[in-house]
């Protein structure tokens, strides 16, 4: 069972002292079974005036920061442990009603369900649809091979493009482009399996690179993914940047509707116009063994994810 250690540093730099309003700070990874957070520490410079923490809608852990000073530069440093138990794709159980597609959630569970099934991205001439059910095999087939399918052939089809702007590709422009960040291919695979019925969520998270496995991409920063609800065992990952199916070498952060609601950090400022010179991002993750502590990869890099 992997400990990982992750330590994440923004920087942000103005040309004169700027004041800064609230800020929202979602970089905690995510308490569960498969995921433990031994330790976790968040420091901020200058201090804020007040920071709280709070769980949203989603169950996130997002810290609130108020501050009373002015200065031309805002760094935020949280750092974590992680004791991490990776799943395989084949340690994936489906109900039996559940292995082959179609398929409808059960009456417990679609109440709850019916908002991750919605779709939120226009497609006039169905052309996510009718690529998502290109992936069906005579109209039916296994429904984790269905996902399967789809996560390997965005990793192999398109090209991963990092990109600096802000915000998310339409599915319909990254499906048409077949290029684009691991943002976007979470939203394009996301609102692909919402067609097909499929109840999922985006996540924002950490990727690290396991022992024994080819180079992973996308990591640069936070990485990002999608969660799939499967009856017999719940919500799953799918990373469609590095065809990954299962959570070896993911970390959640968050877990959201819609990216929108993952950011990692946001806020606002005030001062003179052309005061903001840049934003500087570095990440570095450790894979340690839990009984040798000994460290087997380090990561730096910018943000382009």
């Amino acid at each position: 069972m992997p400990l990982v250690s992750i330590n994440h540093v923004t920087r942000y730099r103005y040309s004169s002292d700027v004041a800064f309003g609230e800020h929202r700070i979602l970089v905690r990874p995510r308490e569960s079974y498969d995921q433990r957070v031994l330790n976790a520490s968040l420091v901020i410079d200058p201090e804020p005036e007040s920071l709280r923490w709070l769980q949203d809608v989603f169950g996130n852990a997002v810290a609130i920061a108020q501050f009373d000073t002015r200065a031309d530069e805002l760094e935020i440093r949280a750092a974590a442990e992680v004791e991490h138990l990776p799943m395989e794709a084949e340690e994936i159980a489906v109900e039996s009603y559940a292995e082959t597609y179609p398929f409808t959630y059960s009456a417990e569970d679609m109440p709850d369900l019916l908002r991750s099934i919605e779709r939120r991205y226009p497609d006039p001439d169905r052309e996510i649809d009718a690529w998502a059910r290109g992936f069906l095999e005579n109209g039916s087939g296994r429904t984790l091979d269905l996902l399967r399918r789809m996560t390997e052939t965005i990793y192999a089809d398109f090209e991963y493009e990092p990109r600096y702007d802000k915000g998310v590709q339409s599915p319909l422009s990254t499906l048409a482009l077949k290029r684009g960040t691991c943002r976007d291919y979470a939203v394009l695979m996301m609102d692909a399996v919402r067609a097909l019925g499929f109840a999922a969520r985006f996540v924002s998270g950490y990727l690290y690179q396991p022992d024994n496995h080819s180079a992973r991409v996308g990591g640069h920063s936070t990485h990002a993914w999608l969660r799939v609800f499967l009856p017999g065992s719940g919500w799953i990952e799918f990373d469609p940047t590095n065809g990954i199916v299962g959570n070896r070498g993911l970390i959640r952060v968050a877990v959201a509707r819609e990216p929108g609601q993952a950011i990692p950090l946001s806020g606002t400022w005030v001062g003179q116009r052309g005061s903001h010179i840049d934003m500087d991002v570095d990440v570095r993750i450790k894979q340690l063994d839990l009984e040798t502590s000994h460290p087997q990869m380090q990561r730096k890099e910018q943000n382009r994810c």
